[in-house]
């Protein structure tokens, strides 16, 4: 696949998803040229994702279903309702109820079996 044309005006986002440990080295000489890098869930460890900010632009993360299902990170809360229709490593399928109300937050994920 060829690569897309660059231009001063464009902003070039690397995308990748589901490394689960693992960073080829062929993806980190591809992702060089971004200016972002969107990792799309199971990154399953923190090294991967220091690994990809070694590169260099700035590393959005969305957490998996082989993430933890939430974790406070500083004043972030990142919750994962998990998949509603093939769930992974046995979790069950399941959706979430994230409720806001006075101020503070709340959760629950909702099993669907």
């Amino acid at each position: 696949m060829p690569t897309p044309e660059k231009s001063k005006d464009t902003l070039r986002i690397f995308v990748l998803a589901d490394t689960h440990n693992r960073l080829p080295e062929a993806v980190r000489e591809i992702a060089k040229d971004a200016g972002e890098i969107w990792h799309l869930g199971d990154v399953c460890t923190e090294t991967i994702l220091d690994e990809l900010r070694a590169i260099g632009p700035q590393v959005t993360v969305v957490r998996g279903n082989c993430d933890s299902n939430y974790e406070w990170r500083g004043s972030v809360l990142f919750l994962n309702p998990g998949c509603v229709t093939r769930a992974n490593q046995g979790a069950p399928p399941s959706v979430a109820w994230l409720e806001i109300a006075n101020g503070k937050i709340s959760w629950k994920v909702i099993p669907l079996r």
